[in-house]
């Protein structure tokens, strides 16, 4: 799986779940619970993965919905 994007900003999150599961594309949110040890003040963001096959076409779809800077940039 490939890290699609990372964030702090819960509605970022919650957009891309939206897209992503419209898309039949399959995802992990990473660090979702963090904020147990963190003690919620936001410090680490949570990471949506994707599997390496669908990368190409997650990206594609956030970059149409105008999320293109929370991308994270890979260097495959």
């Amino acid at each position: 799986m490939k890290e699609l994007l990372a964030t702090n900003n819960l509605v970022t999150i919650s957009v891309a779940e939206v897209l992503l599961n419209d898309a039949n594309i399959d995802f992990l949110i990473l660090d979702q619970n963090m904020s147990i040890l963190e003690g919620s003040i936001g410090i680490i963001p949570r990471r949506i993965m994707v599997p390496d096959d669908d990368l190409g076409s997650a990206r594609m779809l956030m970059n149409d919905a105008g999320l293109a800077k929370e991308l994270t940039t890979h260097k495959d």
